[in-house]
């Protein structure tokens, strides 16, 4: 008897959610219904196959993917059942490992993360210390660099060399790293790196990470990198019940290493089941035959038949303008014309362009017709300086080894400590083979220093000062430190 899980599902979708053992690959074209599919295969794994949901591993590649995911499967499991399920991004996942396993690799449980401000200040350091000019030695290079590195899992060590340029790169690298560790703390893409480590070097936790999560399901694979698929790859184990889903023709982040010929290398390593979803519930067939027109000029395209129910619909139509301000007089007067027929509502509209500052014409264009419109991409709350400011006091009270985070508030507010306070204290701290942190301390506690007079007084109130809060830390929430 058919489960009512199974109800509403095409036949391709049903095989997708039955297949429950073994490697699978879905190849899901767009508006298919993959994250139906996905959510509905977690619970039919829990409730038809009687898998235990702490024993299956979910992953996505975004926030919002993983939110979704989880309050759709909490509306048909239960929020009991679907709390014990490991679902989130490859990031999450990863630093909810390397929590547990921080011991292994010399990190303490409270490490904290980087973001993209946070290496740009350490960037900034380490150019400032070699004597490196940031005009001919962009931040935003070494870091890319760097970056582009971990996502083919080189480490600084392995990194080629070419020439003069690739010495240098390899040097900041290397030091990058190296203050990183210094101040317990890694970026976005050390999580990945450190937890694919962590399972090579340590095949005892693995296994147990085999036993824990013998059932793995990972979305939007084409949008994955070299060291992800090693991830995988390791986490599939000898069960190799791993069910991934992507279609290589939506592959969209290139430019953060990702790499679409990971779904051929998931054919040629595990052999899997394949499964098409080829039916789109979203877009007329006009649009479908559009877009596989393009699509099939892609010497790696992978044939196949997308059709949709939707038979009827409007034609897509290409206007070429003679510079942006006709083209948006062209958007507007199209938008306006459709809005006064009747036919749609302004809420109905999208215009997506592929540079932020081509918005700057559409936006006075919008204006000037007195149209509403939202901006989507706006400066993000957690990137303001004043929450930065914030979050940086609560990482120092937490971990003082960050010293990111520490030479962001030590004079903000300002309390009379100028660069070159800084740069003594940081030559005091070396000359010690210390970090900053416990070179305060040392100044606090009454140590002979370079240090003296006000600079002395106004970094020893600051220390005493964060001490204070340390204190605290263990019985006041985030909140009432803040």
């Amino acid at each position: 008897m058919d489960s009512p899980i199974l109800d509403s599902m095409n036949p391709a979708q049903r095989d997708a959610i039955t297949a429950v053992d073994g490697p699978v690959l879905v190849l899901a074209g767009p508006g298919s219904g993959k994250t139906r599919v996905l959510t509905h295969r977690i619970v039919y794994m829990v409730q038809e196959s009687g898998i235990p949901a702490h024993r299956i591993l979910a992953v996505t590649f975004t926030n919002k993917a993983a939110g979704e995911m989880r309050e759709r499967v909490e509306q048909l499991i239960g929020k009991e059942n679907a709390r014990h399920l490991w679902l989130g991004t490859f990031h999450s996942i990863c630093v909810r490992i390397l929590r547990r396993e921080a011991n292994l690799i010399d990190f303490t449980p409270d490490f904290v993360i980087f973001d993209r401000d946070d290496q740009v200040t350490l960037m900034k350091q380490i150019l400032h210390d070699l004597h490196l000019d940031p005009q001919k030695h962009p931040p935003y290079s070494f870091l890319d660099t760097i970056s582009f590195a971990k996502n083919e899992f080189i480490l600084p060590q392995n990194l080629p060399i070419e020439n003069k340029g690739d010495e240098l790169k390899k040097k900041v690298y290397e030091i990058y790293q190296q203050r990183l560790r210094a101040s317990n703390a890694m970026d976005f893409d050390d999580l990945l790196v450190y937890t694919v480590r962590l399972f090579q070097q340590y095949p005892d936790t693995l296994a147990a990470y085999h036993y824990r999560m013998p059932y793995l399901l990972v979305d939007e694979f084409q949008d994955t990198n070299m060291v992800q698929y090693e991830l995988v790859r390791l986490l599939a184990g000898p069960r190799r019940n791993v069910f991934v889903v992507g279609d290589p023709d939506q592959s969209i982040y290139s430019f953060r290493g990702a790499d679409y010929r990971n779904v051929r290398r998931f054919q040629q390593d595990f052999d899997p089941l394949t499964i098409y979803l080829e039916e789109n519930y979203r877009s007329h067939q006009y649009v479908l035959d559009a877009a596989m027109a393009v699509i099939r000029k892609n010497v790696d395209h992978i044939p196949r038949n997308l059709f949709s129910q939707r038979k009827t619909g409007s034609k897509l139509e290409i206007h070429e303008a003679y510079n942006e301000r006709e083209e948006s007089q062209y958007i507007l007067e199209t938008i306006t014309d459709l809005v006064k027929r009747g036919e749609a509502k302004l809420r109905d509209f999208a215009v997506m362009y592929r540079l932020n500052a081509q918005s700057r014409v559409l936006e006075e264009a919008f204006i000037h017709e007195g149209i509403p419109y939202l901006l989507v991409g706006a400066t993000r709350f957690y990137g303001r300086k004043e929450i930065k400011d914030a979050l940086a006091y609560l990482r120092v009270v937490q971990n003082p080894a960050d010293e990111v985070s520490l030479l962001r508030i030590i004079n903000v507010p300002a309390r009379g400590i100028g660069q070159s306070t800084i740069d003594q204290l940081r030559a005091w701290a070396a000359s010690r083979g210390e970090g900053l942190y416990p070179a305060l301390l040392a100044l606090a506690g009454g140590e002979e220093s370079p240090l003296s007079g006000r600079s002395k007084a106004a970094l020893v109130r600051f220390v005493e000062m964060v001490e204070g809060w340390r204190l605290m830390r263990e019985t006041v929430s985030p909140l009432d430190l803040l």
